[in-house]
């Protein structure tokens, strides 16, 4: 009788080994899909021994680099975001939205540097500055020749369309025969008029200081127009052009400020 009561004891014991066994098998059928991963998950090797963690190819350091570097690639993408709209954004979108404001500001900000420059040159000291000279070179600037830039190279562009080599050699004759000597006899007629010189000494002027100038103007302004017309754009040659005059200006300047023929003569 003991040995079939051992016999029953060890059958039970079996039995419940057994049931035990199977059981997490038969749960996993019966769990939510999501249990079933976090079981899943739990038998992966970095949840039982994280110290091993460098063997999945993930580690704390991986992470907090990942994360540096995208931060790093972020400010410098947020820099060069911030380049693109800066000044020179902003200024490009100002000569779009109003040309020929900005142009004549442009202009008359030249004029006023290449003015001061001029004065600079031969002077001693800085007391001797003549800022109504400055002044008018600066509202020659801002209501002659910007406007009037912004005009000629749109109907350059209007006329001569192409960039080619020969087309850009037109626009230079036409910029040396007919731009430039036009603004030549108003620079020299407004500022002699500004200072109060009459008709007959205006015309003097005009004839001892133009031709002069002209020549001048023919050795410096052909590179200077070639560059400008054959690879700018027509929204940007005036910003050109008037980046190459600020040495023209300089010597323009000069010649404007010379004393009166009558006064030579005398």
């Amino acid at each position: 009788m003991a040995g079939a009561l051992f016999r029953n004891a060890a059958t039970d014991a079996a039995r419940i080994f057994r049931s035990q066994r199977t059981a997490p098998a038969n749960l996993l059928g019966k769990v939510d899909p999501s249990l079933r991963d976090i079981v899943r998950l739990q038998s992966r090797p970095y949840f039982h021994a994280p110290w091993k963690a460098k063997e999945t190819g993930f580690s704390p350091s991986s992470l907090i680099s990942g994360f540096c570097s995208s931060s790093s690639a972020s400010s410098t993408a947020s820099t060069a975001s911030f380049a693109k709209v800066g000044f020179i954004g902003w200024y490009l979108g100002m000569v779009k939205s109003r040309p020929v404001l900005t142009k004549s500001i442009t202009s008359s900000l030249i004029y006023i540097a290449a003015d001061l420059s001029s004065q600079t040159i031969p002077q001693d000291s800085v007391e001797s500055y003549d800022l109504v000279r400055t002044a008018r070179m600066a509202g020659y600037g801002l209501l002659i020749l910007g406007p009037t830039l912004h005009y000629w190279f749109n109907l350059m562009s209007r006329l001569f369309p192409k960039r080619d080599t020969i087309t850009t050699f037109k626009k230079m004759a036409m910029g040396q025969t007919v731009y430039g000597p036009v603004m030549n006899v108003v620079f020299f007629s407004l500022n002699a008029a500004l200072q109060g010189e009459n008709g007959s000494e205006i015309v003097a002027r005009l004839k001892r200081d133009l031709l002069p100038t002209m020549l001048n103007g023919a050795m410096y302004w052909p590179l200077c127009d070639f560059i400008t017309f054959k690879f700018c754009p027509v929204h940007l040659q005036p910003l050109v052009s008037n980046s190459f005059s600020y040495l023209w200006t300089i010597y323009i300047t000069y010649m404007a400020s010379r004393e009166k023929p009558t006064a030579i003569a005398a």
